[in-house]
């Protein structure tokens, strides 16, 4: 169970159960205590501690303490953990891939300095893939999906637009026998948006559910790490194809993704910034980087990057309000509903359900283990074949990690990222403790947000 206060509001997730309580600050307090406490001495400390309100009586705490007692008997306060035993078994199950993430490009025309793929080389050399591989991977995707009739396809790089001819041609062959083999396929595409042209707006609105624009924000703040060999900006180059894009698609189906680093703890001006050029789907990434790199985060910038993400709750409810709202992609939640138990407790399937394939063929766990040899899981010719391999990203889960078991948060991260686990603990079950801040206080924030809705309804 987690409690805490924020906005205004005093909140209580009951983790196990996925409840929500807002409640006043006595009844707070008295949840604080029930566990170790008695009765008696929970009256006895709730009445010193609010001497000053003659409001509050002991027959009123004791008809609290009987509520708090009715929401633990049926399973939404103190409810116990029925998913730990059967994280293994549910995840080990999971035989049949949903997912690939195409590399159709190792090659990228931008030199942004915090890129984890260097160049987008990914540790090689430059490479495009050849129409007959991404042919390949279409058929190994039905072949390995099992009864799964939706299946996704992201269009990756470095920067897939340099080799837009054979996106195309991928997008067309996997039409052309997707209701034959009882498929549907989704594709994305992520890009830098330099080679944005008529003919990538027009086969994108056609073809894509969604498209991944990389923008930083602000001009000096995107122009600093994004840029090109010669070490110009190109802030002014992307921006109106972008704006012209989610144009043409009506303002759905995209995302603005920016990357925050040393540079912009400040990020939420950013984020404000790209919500005034009129782009209301919204996500910013904390930069994962080596210790020391220039741009790299601090321990000493996390005070501030808490701080930013409860402005950014507070400026995002006031907006909404004005007619002038956006979705940041971190916040979204459904407290009614939600992943199912299977990915809360799974995740997003690297190594299992999810897999990504460089230029030659060869598969990874996913985009940010390729060029690491010992994460080679096999190839489209010959399959998976690292067993080994993908039986240790099947074990990775919301409960593999000691330190998770007991976390509140477990059940909304899923354990995190494997990959940003590996590169900052040496272990894809290790624990990337400054990213786990930050994604619990994004929690924090998005259930407050949605506390300030449901107490806002209640007051109509």
């Amino acid at each position: 169970m987690h409690q805490y206060k924020l906005g205004g509001y005093n909140i209580v997730i009951d983790s196990n159960s996925g409840a929500v309580h807002v409640v006043d600050d006595a009844v707070y307090d008295m949840i604080g205590l029930y566990e170790d406490n008695n009765k008696e001495n929970i009256v006895e400390l709730i009445l010193q501690k609010y001497a000053d309100d003659p409001t509050l009586t002991e027959l009123e705490i004791l008809e609290a303490l009987g509520d708090i007692e009715a929401l633990k008997n049926t399973g939404k306060l103190f409810s116990p953990d029925k998913f730990e035993n059967l994280a293994h078994n549910v995840k080990n199950k999971a035989s049949d891939i949903k997912a690939l993430c195409l590399h159709v490009s190792h090659a990228c025309n931008l030199n942004c300095d915090y890129c984890f793929a260097g160049e987008g080389r990914y540790h090689g050399e430059r490479a495009l893939m050849p129409f007959e591989v991404g042919k390949k991977a279409i058929n190994f995707l039905i072949e390995n999906s099992g009864k799964r009739k939706n299946l996704e396809v992201d269009f990756f790089g470095g920067e897939p637009l340099l080799n837009w001819d054979v996106v195309k041609q991928i997008v067309a062959y996997a039409r052309s026998i997707e209701k034959s083999r009882g498929k549907n396929f989704r594709f994305t595409l992520t890009t830098n948006g330099v080679l944005i042209d008529d003919d990538v707006i027009d086969f994108t609105s056609r073809e894509m559910t969604n498209v991944v624009l990389s923008l930083d924000g602000r001009k000096e703040i995107h122009d600093r790490l994004r840029k090109f060999v010669s070490g110009k900006g190109s802030y002014d180059l992307i921006v109106p194809k972008f704006k012209e894009l989610v144009e043409k698609r009506g303002g759905k189906g995209y995302y603005i993704r920016g990357t925050f680093t040393h540079h912009n703890t400040d990020f939420t001006n950013d984020i404000f910034h790209m919500a005034d050029l009129g782009f209301k789907e919204l996500s910013m990434e904390p930069v994962v980087s080596k210790p020391g790199d220039p741009y790299a985060l601090t321990e000493d910038d996390l005070p501030e990057l808490l701080r930013q993400y409860e402005l950014l709750a507070q400026e995002m409810m006031k907006r909404k309000k004005e007619g002038r709202g956006f979705i940041f992609y971190h916040f979204m939640l459904d407290l009614t509903g939600g992943p199912c138990i299977y990915k809360r407790v799974s995740g997003c399937g690297s190594g299992t359900e999810y897999l990504a394939v460089t230029p030659s063929g060869d598969l990874y766990p996913c985009h940010q283990f390729v060029g690491e040899p010992a994460f080679i899981m096999g190839n489209l010719w010959d399959g998976v074949t690292n067993e080994k391999k993908r039986a240790e990203f099947s074990h990775c889960s919301a409960y593999a990690r000691p330190e998770c078991r007991e976390c509140w948060a477990r059940l909304y991260c899923s354990g995190g990222c494997a990959a940003n686990a590996y590169h900052t603990a040496g272990s894809i079950t290790g624990v990337y403790d400054y990213g786990c801040t930050l994604f619990k206080k994004r929690i924090e924030c998005a259930v407050m947000m949605k506390a300030a809705e449901a107490v806002e309804k209640q007051s109509e």
